[in-house]
Protein backbone atom coordinates (compact mmCIF):
# COMPACT_ATOMS: atom_id res chain seq x y z
CA UNK A 1 0.00 0.00 0.00
CA UNK A 2 1.12 3.34 -0.74
CA UNK A 3 1.80 5.40 1.84
CA UNK A 4 -0.70 8.15 2.11
CA UNK A 5 0.12 11.77 2.71
CA UNK A 6 -1.57 15.06 3.60
CA UNK A 7 -4.07 16.55 1.29
CA UNK A 8 -2.06 19.58 1.32
CA UNK A 9 1.76 19.31 2.22
CA UNK A 10 2.22 22.95 2.72
CA UNK A 11 -0.63 23.60 4.61
CA UNK A 12 -0.66 20.29 6.62
CA UNK A 13 2.77 18.59 6.72
CA UNK A 14 2.76 15.40 8.42
CA UNK A 15 4.66 15.82 12.00
CA UNK A 16 6.06 12.62 14.00
CA UNK A 17 7.22 12.52 17.53
CA UNK A 18 9.29 9.81 19.22
CA UNK A 19 9.59 9.83 22.62
CA UNK A 20 12.92 7.29 23.74
CA UNK A 21 11.36 6.75 27.36
CA UNK A 22 12.67 4.20 29.77
CA UNK A 23 9.66 2.05 29.55
CA UNK A 24 8.36 2.77 26.67
CA UNK A 25 8.98 3.81 23.25
CA UNK A 26 6.25 5.61 21.61
CA UNK A 27 5.84 7.03 17.66
CA UNK A 28 3.45 9.27 17.25
CA UNK A 29 2.06 10.79 13.87
CA UNK A 30 -0.25 13.80 13.29
CA UNK A 31 -0.53 16.99 11.51
CA UNK A 32 -2.20 20.23 12.53
CA UNK A 33 -6.52 20.07 12.16
CA UNK A 34 -8.60 23.42 12.63
CA UNK A 35 -8.68 25.38 15.32
CA UNK A 36 -5.12 24.76 16.56
CA UNK A 37 -5.46 20.96 17.20
CA UNK A 38 -3.72 18.34 16.52
CA UNK A 39 -4.76 15.65 14.54
CA UNK A 40 -3.32 12.17 15.02
CA UNK A 41 -3.00 9.44 12.09
CA UNK A 42 -1.55 6.71 14.04
CA UNK A 43 0.49 5.87 16.90
CA UNK A 44 3.07 3.32 17.42
CA UNK A 45 4.04 1.81 20.91
CA UNK A 46 7.11 -0.76 21.92
CA UNK A 47 8.60 -1.59 25.53
CA UNK A 48 11.83 0.10 25.88
CA UNK A 49 14.85 -2.36 27.08
CA UNK A 50 17.84 -0.62 26.44
CA UNK A 51 17.20 2.85 28.28
CA UNK A 52 17.92 3.62 31.86
CA UNK A 53 17.04 6.21 33.71
CA UNK A 54 16.23 7.80 30.01
CA UNK A 55 19.72 7.73 28.72
CA UNK A 56 20.23 5.12 26.39
CA UNK A 57 22.29 1.87 27.95
CA UNK A 58 22.08 -0.24 25.45
CA UNK A 59 21.81 0.43 21.29
CA UNK A 60 21.47 -2.62 19.31
CA UNK A 61 18.03 -3.22 22.02
CA UNK A 62 16.87 0.68 21.74
CA UNK A 63 16.91 0.55 17.75
CA UNK A 64 14.80 -2.67 17.95
CA UNK A 65 12.02 -0.86 19.76
CA UNK A 66 12.10 2.30 18.18
CA UNK A 67 11.49 0.17 14.98
CA UNK A 68 9.05 -2.21 16.45
CA UNK A 69 7.30 1.20 16.95
CA UNK A 70 7.63 2.92 13.77
CA UNK A 71 6.71 0.11 12.10
CA UNK A 72 3.34 -0.35 14.20
CA UNK A 73 2.26 3.84 13.60
CA UNK A 74 3.40 3.19 9.99
CA UNK A 75 0.95 0.57 9.77
CA UNK A 76 -1.76 2.66 11.37
CA UNK A 77 -0.87 5.84 9.29
CA UNK A 78 -0.30 4.88 6.34
CA UNK A 79 2.59 7.05 6.67
CA UNK A 80 6.20 6.13 5.33
CA UNK A 81 7.98 7.65 8.51
CA UNK A 82 11.91 9.16 7.78
CA UNK A 83 12.08 12.23 9.68
CA UNK A 84 10.94 12.36 13.69
CA UNK A 85 11.08 15.00 16.70
CA UNK A 86 13.02 13.06 19.23
CA UNK A 87 12.41 13.33 23.17
CA UNK A 88 15.47 13.70 25.43
CA UNK A 89 16.04 13.46 28.96
CA UNK A 90 18.35 11.81 31.40
CA UNK A 91 20.27 13.36 34.83
CA UNK A 92 23.05 14.82 32.27
CA UNK A 93 20.36 18.05 31.55
CA UNK A 94 21.72 20.96 33.06
CA UNK A 95 20.67 24.79 32.19
CA UNK A 96 22.42 28.19 32.45
CA UNK A 97 21.08 32.11 32.06
CA UNK A 98 22.97 34.31 29.68
CA UNK A 99 22.67 37.31 28.41
CA UNK A 100 22.99 38.67 24.10
CA UNK A 101 23.50 42.10 22.73
CA UNK A 102 22.77 42.75 19.34
CA UNK A 103 23.61 46.24 18.11
CA UNK A 104 21.56 47.33 14.58
CA UNK A 105 23.03 49.50 11.80
CA UNK A 106 19.60 51.92 11.90
CA UNK A 107 16.93 52.51 14.21
CA UNK A 108 14.46 50.33 12.44
CA UNK A 109 12.18 47.56 13.49
CA UNK A 110 13.48 44.11 15.07
CA UNK A 111 12.71 41.22 12.89
CA UNK A 112 12.42 37.60 13.49
CA UNK A 113 15.63 37.31 11.80
CA UNK A 114 17.38 39.57 14.49
CA UNK A 115 15.68 37.55 16.99
CA UNK A 116 17.82 34.26 15.21
CA UNK A 117 20.77 35.83 15.27
CA UNK A 118 20.79 36.49 18.76
CA UNK A 119 19.53 32.65 19.44
CA UNK A 120 22.28 31.55 16.99
CA UNK A 121 25.05 33.70 18.57
CA UNK A 122 24.07 31.90 22.17
CA UNK A 123 25.18 28.32 20.40
CA UNK A 124 28.37 29.37 19.98
CA UNK A 125 29.34 29.74 23.63
CA UNK A 126 32.06 27.83 25.43
CA UNK A 127 30.96 24.91 27.67
CA UNK A 128 32.45 22.57 29.53
CA UNK A 129 34.26 19.88 27.86
CA UNK A 130 31.74 16.90 26.92
CA UNK A 131 28.54 19.33 26.86
CA UNK A 132 26.22 20.68 23.98
CA UNK A 133 23.89 22.52 23.73
CA UNK A 134 20.11 21.40 23.42
CA UNK A 135 17.94 24.66 23.53
CA UNK A 136 18.02 28.41 23.65
CA UNK A 137 15.08 29.72 25.04
CA UNK A 138 14.53 33.80 24.93
CA UNK A 139 13.01 35.23 27.92
CA UNK A 140 12.88 38.72 28.71
CA UNK A 141 14.20 41.19 25.41
CA UNK A 142 15.48 44.55 26.57
CA UNK A 143 15.40 47.39 23.33
CA UNK A 144 17.17 50.50 23.77
CA UNK A 145 16.95 50.31 27.63
CA UNK A 146 13.56 49.40 27.58
CA UNK A 147 12.93 46.74 29.49
CA UNK A 148 10.74 43.95 30.32
CA UNK A 149 9.56 43.21 26.39
CA UNK A 150 8.40 39.81 25.77
CA UNK A 151 7.43 40.13 22.19
CA UNK A 152 10.34 42.46 20.72
CA UNK A 153 9.54 41.41 16.61
CA UNK A 154 7.86 44.96 15.15
CA UNK A 155 9.75 47.45 17.98
CA UNK A 156 11.82 49.97 16.66
CA UNK A 157 14.92 50.16 18.26
CA UNK A 158 19.10 49.72 17.63
CA UNK A 159 20.55 48.02 20.70
CA UNK A 160 18.89 44.78 21.18
CA UNK A 161 19.45 42.49 24.41
CA UNK A 162 17.85 39.07 25.52
CA UNK A 163 18.21 36.97 28.89
CA UNK A 164 18.12 33.11 27.59
CA UNK A 165 17.85 30.48 29.09
CA UNK A 166 19.73 28.10 27.84
CA UNK A 167 19.72 23.65 28.38
CA UNK A 168 22.56 21.44 27.75
CA UNK A 169 23.04 18.07 28.04
CA UNK A 170 25.98 15.47 27.78
CA UNK A 171 27.30 15.01 24.30
CA UNK A 172 27.85 11.22 24.39
CA UNK A 173 24.43 10.75 25.86
CA UNK A 174 22.93 13.22 23.00
CA UNK A 175 25.20 11.40 20.42
CA UNK A 176 23.81 7.67 21.69
CA UNK A 177 20.47 9.16 20.88
CA UNK A 178 21.37 10.34 17.56
CA UNK A 179 23.02 6.73 16.49
CA UNK A 180 19.90 5.16 17.41
CA UNK A 181 17.52 7.05 15.49
CA UNK A 182 20.30 6.86 12.37
CA UNK A 183 20.04 2.83 12.82
CA UNK A 184 16.76 2.85 12.66
CA UNK A 185 16.92 4.62 9.23
CA UNK A 186 15.60 7.44 10.42
CA UNK A 187 16.43 11.51 10.54
CA UNK A 188 16.34 13.80 13.57
CA UNK A 189 14.24 16.90 12.01
CA UNK A 190 14.69 18.52 16.23
CA UNK A 191 15.72 17.48 19.30
CA UNK A 192 13.13 18.81 21.80
CA UNK A 193 13.79 18.51 26.15
CA UNK A 194 10.81 16.72 27.20
CA UNK A 195 9.81 18.30 29.78
CA UNK A 196 9.38 21.72 27.29
CA UNK A 197 7.69 18.89 24.97
CA UNK A 198 4.78 17.74 27.69
CA UNK A 199 4.41 21.03 29.05
CA UNK A 200 3.05 21.90 25.09
CA UNK A 201 0.48 19.04 25.60
CA UNK A 202 -1.14 20.03 29.21
CA UNK A 203 -0.34 23.71 29.99
CA UNK A 204 -2.18 26.46 28.50
CA UNK A 205 -0.85 29.88 28.06
CA UNK A 206 -3.04 31.03 30.99
CA UNK A 207 -1.58 28.67 33.66
CA UNK A 208 1.93 29.69 32.05
CA UNK A 209 1.38 33.63 32.67
CA UNK A 210 0.24 32.81 36.32
CA UNK A 211 3.46 30.58 37.12
CA UNK A 212 2.96 27.01 37.07
CA UNK A 213 5.41 24.16 37.82
CA UNK A 214 5.12 21.03 35.44
CA UNK A 215 5.91 17.89 36.82
CA UNK A 216 6.39 14.75 34.69
CA UNK A 217 6.76 11.60 36.72
CA UNK A 218 7.83 9.05 33.75
CA UNK A 219 9.53 5.66 34.45
CA UNK A 220 13.36 6.50 34.78
CA UNK A 221 13.14 10.31 35.47
CA UNK A 222 10.96 12.85 37.48
CA UNK A 223 11.31 16.40 35.07
CA UNK A 224 10.59 19.50 36.45
CA UNK A 225 9.80 23.02 34.12
CA UNK A 226 8.68 26.09 35.62
CA UNK A 227 6.69 29.00 33.97
CA UNK A 228 6.15 32.27 35.40
CA UNK A 229 5.00 35.51 32.79
CA UNK A 230 5.04 33.03 30.09
CA UNK A 231 8.45 32.27 30.08
CA UNK A 232 10.44 29.33 31.17
CA UNK A 233 12.16 30.27 34.17
CA UNK A 234 13.57 26.95 35.15
CA UNK A 235 14.02 23.39 34.19
CA UNK A 236 15.49 20.16 36.29
CA UNK A 237 15.70 16.03 35.29
CA UNK A 238 15.59 14.03 38.88
CA UNK A 239 17.19 11.04 38.18
CA UNK A 240 13.90 9.19 40.13
CA UNK A 241 10.48 7.86 38.08
CA UNK A 242 8.09 5.06 38.40
CA UNK A 243 10.87 2.51 37.96
CA UNK A 244 12.61 2.72 41.30
CA UNK A 245 8.49 2.55 42.68
CA UNK A 246 8.48 -1.11 40.53
CA UNK A 247 11.83 -2.15 42.48
CA UNK A 248 10.84 -0.92 46.06
CA UNK A 249 7.96 -3.37 46.01
CA UNK A 250 9.69 -5.75 44.37
CA UNK A 251 11.86 -6.01 47.37
CA UNK A 252 9.34 -4.76 50.27
CA UNK A 253 6.98 -7.78 49.20
CA UNK A 254 9.18 -10.47 47.65
CA UNK A 255 7.32 -10.76 44.45
CA UNK A 256 8.45 -10.74 40.32
CA UNK A 257 9.26 -7.76 38.92
CA UNK A 258 5.95 -7.80 36.57
CA UNK A 259 3.95 -8.83 39.55
CA UNK A 260 5.23 -6.05 41.62
CA UNK A 261 4.24 -3.27 38.60
CA UNK A 262 0.80 -4.97 38.22
CA UNK A 263 0.59 -4.49 42.15
CA UNK A 264 1.44 -0.50 41.64
CA UNK A 265 -0.60 -0.05 38.46
CA UNK A 266 -4.21 -1.61 39.79
CA UNK A 267 -3.80 -1.38 43.68
CA UNK A 268 -0.98 1.48 44.40
CA UNK A 269 -1.79 4.44 46.30
CA UNK A 270 0.47 7.25 47.40
CA UNK A 271 -1.13 7.80 50.64
CA UNK A 272 -1.19 4.61 53.03
CA UNK A 273 -3.65 6.01 55.36
CA UNK A 274 -6.41 6.40 52.47
CA UNK A 275 -6.58 2.36 52.40
CA UNK A 276 -8.22 0.21 54.95
CA UNK A 277 -6.71 -2.06 57.06
CA UNK A 278 -8.28 -5.14 56.21
CA UNK A 279 -7.76 -5.38 52.41
CA UNK A 280 -5.49 -7.71 50.98
CA UNK A 281 -4.08 -8.88 47.47
CA UNK A 282 -3.74 -12.41 46.72
CA UNK A 283 0.10 -13.12 44.66
CA UNK A 284 -0.06 -16.10 42.76
CA UNK A 285 3.43 -18.23 44.11
CA UNK A 286 6.56 -19.50 41.03
CA UNK A 287 6.18 -23.07 40.12
CA UNK A 288 3.14 -24.52 42.71
CA UNK A 289 4.15 -22.53 45.17
CA UNK A 290 1.78 -21.19 47.80
CA UNK A 291 0.34 -17.63 47.13
CA UNK A 292 1.30 -14.73 48.88
CA UNK A 293 -0.87 -12.25 50.91
CA UNK A 294 0.17 -8.74 50.41
CA UNK A 295 -2.14 -5.88 52.58
CA UNK A 296 -2.67 -2.81 50.62
CA UNK A 297 -2.02 -0.44 53.19
CA UNK A 298 1.49 -1.81 53.34
CA UNK A 299 1.72 -1.14 49.46
CA UNK A 300 0.99 1.95 50.12
CA UNK A 301 3.67 2.48 52.79
CA UNK A 302 5.82 1.19 50.09
CA UNK A 303 5.03 3.31 47.12
CA UNK A 304 4.06 6.60 49.57
CA UNK A 305 8.08 6.25 51.07
CA UNK A 306 9.34 6.86 47.68
CA UNK A 307 7.09 8.97 46.36
CA UNK A 308 7.15 11.60 49.08
CA UNK A 309 11.68 11.18 48.65
CA UNK A 310 10.71 12.63 44.75
CA UNK A 311 8.14 14.98 45.83
CA UNK A 312 10.74 16.55 48.13
CA UNK A 313 13.28 16.82 44.90
CA UNK A 314 11.01 18.35 43.07
CA UNK A 315 10.11 21.06 46.15
CA UNK A 316 13.59 21.55 46.20
CA UNK A 317 14.16 22.52 42.59
CA UNK A 318 10.80 25.08 42.94
CA UNK A 319 12.46 26.78 46.46
CA UNK A 320 15.65 27.10 44.18
CA UNK A 321 14.53 28.58 41.20
CA UNK A 322 12.95 31.62 43.82
CA UNK A 323 9.63 31.01 41.99
CA UNK A 324 7.93 29.28 45.28
CA UNK A 325 5.63 32.34 45.94
CA UNK A 326 4.58 32.84 42.36
CA UNK A 327 2.94 30.36 41.61
CA UNK A 328 -0.59 30.88 41.11
CA UNK A 329 -1.36 28.09 38.94
CA UNK A 330 0.58 25.71 41.14
CA UNK A 331 1.55 22.23 40.13
CA UNK A 332 0.57 19.83 37.00
CA UNK A 333 1.57 16.95 37.48
CA UNK A 334 1.46 14.86 34.11
CA UNK A 335 3.49 11.38 32.78
CA UNK A 336 2.99 7.68 33.69
CA UNK A 337 3.50 7.97 37.35
CA UNK A 338 0.36 10.35 37.56
CA UNK A 339 -1.69 8.25 37.49
CA UNK A 340 -0.98 6.83 40.85
CA UNK A 341 -4.10 7.46 42.86
CA UNK A 342 -4.08 9.47 45.73
CA UNK A 343 -1.18 10.95 44.19
CA UNK A 344 -2.57 14.80 43.89
CA UNK A 345 -3.41 14.95 48.05
CA UNK A 346 0.34 14.11 48.99
CA UNK A 347 1.99 16.89 46.55
CA UNK A 348 -0.46 19.60 48.31
CA UNK A 349 0.09 17.83 51.47
CA UNK A 350 4.18 18.12 50.97
CA UNK A 351 4.61 21.60 49.41
CA UNK A 352 1.02 22.97 50.44
CA UNK A 353 0.62 24.03 46.88
CA UNK A 354 -2.44 23.49 44.50
CA UNK A 355 -2.04 20.53 41.87
CA UNK A 356 -4.13 18.83 39.28
CA UNK A 357 -3.56 16.18 36.68
CA UNK A 358 -2.56 16.99 33.58
CA UNK A 359 -4.34 15.40 30.72
CA UNK A 360 -2.78 15.77 26.91
CA UNK A 361 -6.34 15.81 25.56
CA UNK A 362 -7.18 19.68 25.09
CA UNK A 363 -4.86 20.07 21.87
CA UNK A 364 -6.76 16.83 20.33
CA UNK A 365 -8.93 17.04 17.50
CA UNK A 366 -11.39 14.30 16.67
CA UNK A 367 -9.94 11.68 14.35
CA UNK A 368 -11.29 8.79 12.15
CA UNK A 369 -7.65 7.21 11.90
CA UNK A 370 -8.19 5.63 15.05
CA UNK A 371 -10.77 3.59 17.39
CA UNK A 372 -12.18 5.22 20.16
CA UNK A 373 -10.85 3.04 22.59
CA UNK A 374 -6.70 4.03 21.14
CA UNK A 375 -8.08 7.80 21.44
CA UNK A 376 -9.11 7.41 24.89
CA UNK A 377 -5.95 5.70 25.32
CA UNK A 378 -3.64 8.44 24.25
CA UNK A 379 -5.51 10.98 26.36
CA UNK A 380 -3.75 9.37 29.43
CA UNK A 381 -1.01 11.48 31.31
CA UNK A 382 1.79 8.76 30.12
CA UNK A 383 1.30 10.30 26.37
CA UNK A 384 1.62 13.66 27.02
CA UNK A 385 5.34 13.80 26.03
CA UNK A 386 4.65 11.53 23.09
CA UNK A 387 1.61 14.38 22.17
CA UNK A 388 4.20 17.37 23.27
CA UNK A 389 6.44 16.32 20.62
CA UNK A 390 4.32 16.66 17.79
CA UNK A 391 2.87 19.80 18.97
CA UNK A 392 6.39 21.66 19.15
CA UNK A 393 7.31 19.62 15.24
CA UNK A 394 4.37 21.88 14.27
CA UNK A 395 5.05 24.88 15.86
CA UNK A 396 8.80 24.35 14.34
CA UNK A 397 7.59 23.99 10.69
CA UNK A 398 5.42 27.39 11.35
CA UNK A 399 8.13 29.33 12.96
CA UNK A 400 9.93 28.28 9.51
CA UNK A 401 7.48 29.45 7.13
CA UNK A 402 7.32 32.37 9.22
CA UNK A 403 10.78 33.38 9.12
CA UNK A 404 11.32 32.12 5.34
CA UNK A 405 8.62 34.65 4.54
CA UNK A 406 10.43 37.86 6.30
CA UNK A 407 13.67 36.78 4.84
CA UNK A 408 11.72 37.06 1.19
CA UNK A 409 10.36 40.62 2.34
CA UNK A 410 13.44 41.29 3.19
CA UNK A 411 15.14 40.54 -0.25
CA UNK A 412 12.62 42.48 -2.01
CA UNK A 413 13.12 45.95 0.23
CA UNK A 414 16.90 45.49 -0.29
CA UNK A 415 17.87 45.28 3.01
CA UNK A 416 19.42 42.08 3.51
CA UNK A 417 21.92 43.32 0.45
CA UNK A 418 22.33 46.74 2.62
CA UNK A 419 23.51 43.73 6.01
CA UNK A 420 25.63 41.81 3.61
CA UNK A 421 27.69 45.09 2.69
CA UNK A 422 28.16 45.97 6.14
CA UNK A 423 28.73 42.54 7.12
CA UNK A 424 31.28 42.93 4.26
CA UNK A 425 33.37 46.95 5.73
CA UNK A 426 33.16 45.25 8.69
CA UNK A 427 35.34 42.06 7.95
CA UNK A 428 37.39 44.54 5.56
CA UNK A 429 38.03 46.64 8.73
CA UNK A 430 38.91 44.33 10.43
CA UNK A 431 41.61 42.52 8.01
CA UNK A 432 42.94 45.96 7.68
CA UNK A 433 43.80 46.22 11.18
CA UNK A 434 44.85 42.81 11.37
CA UNK A 435 46.88 43.40 8.59
CA UNK A 436 48.60 46.62 10.23
CA UNK A 437 49.40 45.36 13.42
CA UNK A 438 51.07 41.89 11.98
CA UNK A 439 53.56 44.57 9.92
CA UNK A 440 54.08 47.27 12.64
CA UNK A 441 55.04 43.94 15.05
CA UNK A 442 57.15 41.87 12.18
CA UNK A 443 58.40 44.70 10.05
CA UNK A 444 56.85 42.00 7.59
CA UNK A 445 53.69 42.19 5.06
CA UNK A 446 50.84 39.82 5.98
CA UNK A 447 51.66 38.13 2.82
CA UNK A 448 54.93 37.65 3.27
CA UNK A 449 54.02 36.53 7.17
CA UNK A 450 51.62 34.07 5.93
CA UNK A 451 53.43 32.31 3.57
CA UNK A 452 57.17 31.85 5.30
CA UNK A 453 57.75 28.63 6.63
Amino acid sequence: MKPRLAENEKDSPIIVGLDIGTTKICVTVGRRSGASKIELLGVGKAESSGVNRGVVANIQRTVSSIRDAVSIAESQSNVDIKVVNVGIAGQHIKSIQHRGILTKRDYDEVTRVDVEQLISDMYKLVLPPGEEIIHVLPQEFTIDNEPGIKEPIGMAGRRVEANFHIISGRVTDINNIKRCVDNSDLEISSLVLEPLASSEAVLDDEEKTAGVVLVDVGGGTTDVAIFHEGIIRHTAVIPLGGNIVTEDIKQGCSVLRNQAEQLKVRYGSALADENKDNEVICVPGIRGREAKEISVKNLAYIIQARMEEIIEHVYYEIKSSGYEDKLIAGIVITGGGAQLKHLVQLVEYITGIDCRIGYPNEYLAKTEMLNKQALEELKSPMYATSIGLLIKGVQAVEDAEATEHEEEAFKKSGRVKDIAEEKNKKESWFSKLLSDFIKDDTGIDDDTFIGRK
